[in-house]
């Protein structure tokens, strides 16, 4: 069972992707993520102005078999959340790269990006 990995995100070991956007960085799972949590019914969403470190719990997505924290894979501060997810938490399955994203960050600094595996790293544990 293959995963989609898209080339132009970066990627973290627990399995969040980032996408750079100018001083700000959209933050989401991966498919491989959301196909071993299966469906998904629940997204606890931070609330926008949060600060957080990278590899601090970020927010909270259940599925019908488990509850598992998402990690901000760089630090910055909530700007935006992805509040589509509160009333059909499923589209993380359904598009976990486009529709399903979870939150914006305000990044620090984008220096912790280049710490963040390429896809053709993230390739080698996500398979």
């Amino acid at each position: 069972m293959t995963s989609e990995i898209k080339k132009d995100l970066r990627y973290t070991k627990t399995h969040e992707w980032l996408k750079v956007k100018g001083k700000n960085a959209v933050v989401g799972i991966t498919d491989h993520a959301q196909k071993a949590l299966t469906d998904i019914v629940f997204v606890e969403l931070p609330a926008i102005g949060k600060t957080v470190k990278k590899g601090e719990e970020l927010c909270v997505v259940e599925s019908v078999k488990s509850v598992s924290e998402i990690y901000a894979p760089v630090s910055g501060k909530v700007v935006s959340v992805n509040k589509e997810l509160e009333d059909s938490p499923e589209t993380i399955n359904t598009s976990p790269y486009d529709d399903g994203w979870l939150v914006e960050l305000e990044m620090n600094t984008s220096a912790e990006v280049t710490s963040l595996m390429d896809s053709e790293a993230y390739k080698k544990i996500a398979d």
